[in-house]
């Protein structure tokens, strides 16, 4: 009798068990020609470690930390706006703050062209820093996207795509994420495949400067949540612009839609582009329901001439 109350007593707890994990995501991380000026040291090695001092801690308490790499690792020269070339310094700083996930698609990254495209993929790749939205070749994209990770028991697929390149071609076998929704249908087929908990798209899109969303935001963000992806988290303006949230239409939870998270760091000085979000998300498995249980929103500055980044709020 005392052998099946026990038996019992863990079926049920097992069946109530509770799995929980955070992702912090975070917008766009730039080097403009101050940044990289003000970082190199004697040596002609780029230091940043000021930069991160104050949100480090925060990035490395997530169990998942999300940025968004808006230049290129093309190696030297180095170049800032409007084609974007960082040195290799900026991704072991992005590294050492303790970062896990980068973009990749976004409107810079053809700065450089195959080259540029190539060798970012070839220091993130020594970095052993996961990234999402631009290959080498198509048969790369099919071994790594959909992203899955799966962290305390939850798994969460990570879509990301871009509006544009600035205008400039995509060279074979080169492959970068755009938003079109041939593609985008197929890649989210694969992730409800892969068995998810969670599936979040990063989207590089909007109106820059615009302090609200734009009606083509708006209607592939409406795309995107009927197709199956859970929440959406966007970027590009360079500004923050609001959050809002979206009932599903079979379940009592909602959607969650970032706008646009703004500049992470940056030296642009146009109004609100010295402000971005870090915003953590908190995820909570019960049995076979995985539902956001918080979401906390820290706007954060960049200084100047030191480029420090404080939490303002």
């Amino acid at each position: 009798m005392r052998k099946a109350a026990i038996l019992l007593f863990f079926c049920v707890s097992t069946a109530f068990a509770q799995d929980e994990a955070t992702l912090l995501f975070v917008g766009d991380l730039m080097q403009h020609s101050p940044q990289f000026k003000r970082a190199q040291q004697p040596d002609g090695s780029f230091n940043y470690d000021i930069c991160f001092e104050e949100v480090k801690p925060h990035i490395e308490a997530a169990d998942i930390a999300i940025g968004n790499l808006e230049v290129t690792l093309g190696g030297p020269p180095y170049t800032g706006y409007p084609c974007f070339s960082a040195p290799d310094d900026w991704l072991w700083a992005i590294k050492k703050t303790g970062f896990d996930v980068l973009t990749t698609s976004n409107n810079h990254c053809l700065d450089r062209g195959r080259k540029g495209l190539e060798r970012t993929l070839m220091m993130t790749d020594s970095a052993r820093v996961q990234t999402l939205g631009t290959y080498r070749n198509a048969e790369e994209r099919l071994k790594r996207y959909p992203l899955l990770i799966e962290k305390n028991g939850i798994r969460f697929v990570f879509l990301t795509y871009t509006y544009d390149m600035n205008g400039f071609e995509v060279e074979e076998p080169n492959v970068v994420n755009v938003i079109d929704t041939l593609m985008m249908k197929r890649d989210i087929l694969i992730a409800r495949s892969m068995r998810p908990d969670i599936i979040i798209a990063i989207m590089h899109w909007g109106t820059e400067y615009k302090l609200l969303p734009d009606k083509d935001q708006r209607s592939n963000a409406q795309w995107l949540l009927e197709q199956g992806v859970d929440h959406i988290i966007g970027g590009h303006p360079h500004v923050i612009q609001p959050t809002e949230y979206f009932p599903y239409p079979d379940k009592p939870d909602y959607h969650l839609v970032v706008w646009s998270q703004g500049n992470f760091i940056s030296n642009m000085s146009a109004p609100h582009t010295t402000e971005g979000t870090m915003i953590t998300l908190t995820f909570r498995k019960t049995g076979l329901v995985t539902r956001l249980t918080e979401y906390d929103c820290k706007v954060v500055q960049t200084t100047r001439p030191d480029y420090r980044l404080l939490i303002i709020d």
